[in-house]
Order: structure tokens, then C-alpha cells, then sequence
């Protein structure tokens, strides 16, 4: 059925003005995005059929935030602006799960670090890692993204995460970094890595406190770790 032969009550657009935008499915949000149709389908058809690539079991739109503009593009209707628009809406709600301000914000705590961070990070594809920088009451000052690698591993170096936290001269770090497997175990290289940052750090005059992994729903802290280990 076409967009103009429903009840002005069931148009997504009048809908949501009538009732609000909770009362709107998952589908008629994304045919609000997408504006239009094509010429035989609504944009809630199409909306539905962008919806079925995702895992309907789980009923869950962030698959939304995974999906390329080459695949938004393969479906009929979708073309490169449509498929833009639905990527930036992607981008946004991971910027709205940011907190709103983070310079008052003081970390305690491997699990403070993560409610941070883990909304942001944990379902990207690509391995991504920020260096928080503190105070010395342990006030965040600054979040600086460090590395964008692929979806193995990031190609870093203890002095591309120590650049930012010396030339502001702040006098801690916490590094974070995601697994796009989702499983926060640390591996090998993680464990190394940090054995090298902490020395190139304590060179420097900075305290590392932490090393934490984050993952799909949940995180490791490396010190905590190493010290149940020793």
C-alpha cells in the first residue's frame, strides 16, 4: 500500500505528531529517514526490508551502525543519499550515548572507565584506542582518540598514546581499546603492550593506571589482572 492510500493516522510523519515518537515502530522511524519511496513500495516497505538484514531476534537496530553504504545501497530504493542519511543516524546515536560533558567526570574505578566508554565502543568493527587524560585527582581532562586499525588489531606505538598527555603535560593515563570479536579477554600482544607503555610512560613522568579492554557487554581491566596473576 502506498504512503498516500493509509489513514493520515498511520502516515509515520502524522503519526509521530499525533502520538509521539514512541508510538512509532522501528520501521516507520527509518521510512521518517528516508523520506520517500519508490514508485511501487512505501518507504516502511523499504524501511522493513533494510530492517531484515539485521537479526530480527534480537530486535535490536544496532546493526544499523555496522551496515556499509554498499549494502544500503543494494537495496531497491536506497540510493547513495538515503543511504548517507541512514550512516549519519548510525554515527549520531553513538554520539548521544556519550556522556555530556566528561571534564568534571572522576575515574575511581576500571568499571567508571568502562560506563565512559563501552556504549561508544564496544560494538565498532574496527579496533579502536582513546587515551583518557587525568588530573592528579584523577579528573578526566581529555579523551583523544589514538587509533583506528582494522578489524584485527591497531598499529600502535607507546609514544603515539603518550604525544597528546605530554604536550598538555597531564600527570596520568588510562588506555582503552575495544575487540570487535566482542570478548574483552586480553591477548599476548595486549599484556605486552602495556609492559611497554608503562615503562615509555614512567620515563616520562606519567602514571598509567590502567590498560582496559572493552567488549560487546563487557570489560577487563590488564592491572587487575596482572595482579591476580602475581
Amino acid at each position: 500500500m502506498k504512503m498516500k492510500e493509509l489513514p493520515m493516522s498511520e502516515r509515520p510523519y502524522e503519526k509521530l505528531e499525533m502520538y509521539g515518537a514512541s508510538a512509532l515502530s522501528n520501521a516507520e522511524l527509518i521510512a521518517i529517514i528516508i523520506k520517500s519511496g519508490t514508485k511501487n513500495e512505501s518507504s516502511v516497505s523499504i524501511a522493513q526490508k533494510i530492517l531484515a538484514l539485521g537479526n530480527q531476534k534480537e530486535n535490536s537496530l544496532r546493526f544499523l551502525q555496522e551496515l556499509s553504504l554498499e549494502e544500503l545501497k543494494k537495496i531497491k530504493g536506497i540510493g547513495k543519499v538515503k543511504a548517507i542519511q541512514l550512516k549519519a543516524i548510525g554515527e549520531l546515536t553513538k554520539r548521544i550515548a556519550r556522556p555530556i560533558t566528561t571534564n568534571q567526570v572522576q575515574i575511581n574505578s576500571p568499571k567508571e572507565v568502562a560506563e565512559l566508554l563501552i556504549n561508544e565502543m564496544r560494538y565498532d568493527k574496527r579496533e579502536i584506542v582513546k587515551v583518557i587524560l587525568l588530573n592528579a585527582k584523577n579528573k578526566v581532562i581529555k579523551i583523544e582518540d589514538v587509533c583506528f586499525g582494522g578489524t584485527n588489531s591497531a598499529i600502535l606505538k607507546p609514544k603515539d598514546v603518550l604525544q597528546e598527555a605530554i604536550k598538555l603535560g597531564v600527570p596520568k593515563i588510562i588506555l582503552v581499546h575495544n575487540h570487535p570479536s566482542g570478548d574483552p579477554t586480553p591477548s599476548k600482544s595486549d599484556f605486552a603492550f602495556t609492559e611497554r607503555l608503562l615503562q615509555a610512560s614512567e620515563t616520562m613522568g606519567i602514571e598509567l593506571l590502567d590498560h582496559i579492554v572493552i567488549g560487546e557487554n563487557r570489560f577487563e581491566s590488564i592491572f587487575y589482572l596482572k595482579s591476580k596473576n602475581n
